[in-house]
């Protein structure tokens, strides 16, 4: 057999040949998962019938496929947990920086708006320098992460290629969580009484 993969994939395939025998020590059993306690009872019931001087000890196929690839599931889940933390540690950075921009251009937008601003060209305003920013942090991670999944995907005889598309929809992605999260801020300046803001000068 040359595509039967009974390893991990970090290590390439390898020639496969599997013969019908008896084994006086391991039997294998293709069974329902189902119910598996009672499926299990009737194994253990019928291995001490056949051989009751010898305990029975089993594993399971699919368990010992996972295990060759915990550390990887493992790392994934770190990895996820950071992420997670990072956008929300992001966000909240976003989120105060519009508030102190707004408040700093508060009579900047009062003036807009008394001259006939839109609420919209007072929004996207002051959301594009944010826009600029969330674009060249997109332009220097880029290749750094292009450059640490290509190290690690190393590892693996089997692996994917990194298309161009996972880091443009990657950056659609933070683009639309950097709107997400100054558009309040913005909209809240830009609906705001222009008499307010002006009034002092």
């Amino acid at each position: 057999m040359h595509d039967f993969n009974f390893e991990s994939l970090r290590d390439p395939i390898k020639a496969l040949c599997l013969f019908h025998g008896i084994s006086n020590s391991i039997v294998s059993v293709k069974i329902n998962g189902g119910d598996m306690r009672n499926t299990i009872a009737q194994i253990t019931d019928r291995w001490k019938t056949l051989s009751p001087s010898q305990p029975i000890r089993y594993t399971f196929l699919d368990e010992r496929f996972a295990s060759m690839y915990a550390d990887v599931q493992r790392m994934g889940s770190i990895f996820t947990s950071f992420a997670v933390l990072a956008i929300i540690i992001a966000c909240l950075g976003l989120f105060a920086l519009a508030s102190f921009m707004a408040e700093q251009r508060s009579r900047e937008i009062g003036i807009r708006k008394v001259l006939g601003a839109s609420v919209e060209s007072i929004t996207s305003l002051l959301s594009i320098d944010f826009i600029k920013l969330v674009a060249i942090a997109i332009v220097i991670a880029s290749p750094i992460a292009w450059w640490a999944m290509t190290k690690w995907l190393e590892d693996f005889a089997y692996k994917i290629t990194i298309g161009w598309w996972m880091f443009a929809l990657a950056a659609v992605v933070a683009i639309c969580i950097a709107l997400l999260t100054v558009s309040f801020q913005s909209i809240k300046a830009a609906i705001a009484n222009p008499i307010k803001a002006l009034r002092s000068e």
